[in-house]
């Protein structure tokens, strides 16, 4: 697709959802977005994203679960979209040691519903958010989607490496194209309450201490919300096609005989914790009290991001330093929580 067409995105409310949503407004796409506004961060903010969008010609809004088979179908029989971007899922390492079962219900069957209503309704291109949390065990850097990735070390990782697993599939018995993206550490403007970034801001402005994982030593590839929007844009225009070189003598996880892609969307550039809350000590001109603690089960000391593949099929790597980045949070955190 090279013009503008009908695009559905599951969690339009959610972080990343309502920034592609308003990208791809802007570029005069007519949106369709699906978010169940669940509670498991703060509801307000999720409306608060919703309503900026919802003043927008050309969008249109579907408040429903992913899980609700009947109405997804009826959804996509009536409209005949040309692209669909799945963001909806249950998020969060740490809440799946937790709440396991929210995991299986939004990202397993959510997913297969997604994938059967783009099988019966010809849909052109399926592009969905799978997770840098699928490498897992792997120690070898930076993390390359031709990497083999089965030693997944929390269940929200494993529910991502399974939707990879349904796509191909789907491109496989019905020759729907799938485009898989592992988002490392998205940080940016309207994010997430429960990620490191938000929480640390809230807790140093409120003079409370902060939670330093393994010790600060932990390596994150932080990625600016800007640049995940802007390497699903880009993607959006490339449909995945088949490897013709591909052999199962020698089977490449990245890519398939079958119209089948994945791709990594990261900074390339890890960044040590203790760095990334300096930076932000010194946007908020305030430092913050520490409190170091271990590792966490289900996290991955680092993640490093191998984005050869974006660059070389659609130019792109992301570019935003996280000076640059945590600074336009800042600013947005100050002005939405109306902070001084």
């Amino acid at each position: 697709m090279t013009q503008p067409g009908k695009v559905f995105i599951t969690g339009s409310a959610g972080f990343i959802g309502f920034h592609l949503s308003n990208r791809l407004l802007a570029e005069g796409y007519e949106v369709h977005g699906l978010d169940n506004l669940n509670d498991y961060y703060d509801v307000n903010l999720k409306k608060a994203r919703l309503a900026q969008l919802q003043e927008k010609p050309g969008f249109t809004f579907y408040q429903m679960n992913l899980e609700d088979a009947e109405a997804i179908n009826a959804i996509f029989a009536e409209h005949k979209f040309d692209t669909v971007i799945n963001l909806a899922a249950q998020a969060g390492v740490r809440y799946s040691l937790v709440n396991p079962r929210a995991y299986i219900d939004a990202n397993i069957v959510g997913f297969m519903n997604i994938l059967e209503a783009c099988r019966h309704n010809q849909v052109g291109h399926l592009i969905y958010a799978s997770s840098s949390s699928v490498y897992g065990a792997n120690t070898k850097m930076p993390f390359s989607v031709h990497h083999n990735v089965d030693h997944p070390v929390s269940l929200y990782a494993a529910t991502k490496k399974s939707n990879e697993l349904m796509a191909h599939t789907y491109s496989h018995l019905y020759g729907l194209p799938t485009t898989g993206l592992r988002f490392f550490t998205v940080y940016g403007p309207w994010g997430r309450p429960d990620m490191a970034l938000f929480l640390f801001t809230k807790a140093i402005l409120e003079g409370k201490p902060i939670q330093v994982f393994n010790n600060g030593l932990m390596q994150r590839d932080f990625t600016f919300v800007d640049d995940i929007v802007e390497g699903i844009a880009r993607l959006l225009k490339k449909k995945a096609a088949p490897n013709p070189l591909w052999t199962g003598d020698a089977p490449d996880p990245g890519t398939s005989y079958a119209p089948y892609k994945i791709y990594n969307i990261g900074n390339n550039n890890p960044v040590q914790l203790m760095k990334f809350i300096n930076v932000l000590e010194d946007k908020l001109g305030k430092e913050a009290i520490k409190e170091f603690l271990p590792l966490q089960a289900g996290d991955v000391p680092a993640t490093y991001a191998d984005v050869d593949d974006l660059m070389n099929d659609v130019g792109f790597k992301p570019v935003t330093s996280i000076e640059d980045g945590i600074g336009k949070f800042v600013d947005w955190y100050q002005s939405f929580y109306g902070r001084a």
